[in-house]
């Protein structure tokens, strides 16, 4: 069982942001309301190539918290813990503080 996944080309490997089961205020939060489609980067694939051969890197890395697509990515399991693929571009945004 592999370890460690590195995405190639530009890909990245995200794991979803959990929401909360309870408000600020100790309020318990019914399971019905909306995902949130935020998650962190665990690990960026080097990059893809232009015409000229060049790289050109991604332009996220591990850390970063992104918002995603409601649907899409590719699900992958490694060590019990589930994981979604994207290619860079499928990617919204990334969430700043």
């Amino acid at each position: 069982m592999a370890k460690r996944l590195i995405p190639s080309l530009n890909r990245v490997l995200v794991e979803k942001l959990l929401k909360p089961s309870k408000s600020a205020g100790g309020i318990l939060l019914p399971e019905t309301t909306k995902q949130l489609n935020a998650a962190k980067v665990v690990a960026v694939g080097p990059g893809d190539r232009d015409r000229d051969g060049k790289l050109i890197p991604v332009s996220l890395s591990e850390g970063d918290t992104v918002l995603l697509p409601e649907y899409g990515g590719t699900e992958v399991k490694l060590a019990e813990k589930e994981y979604l693929l994207f290619r860079e571009h499928d990617i919204l945004g990334k969430l700043e503080e």
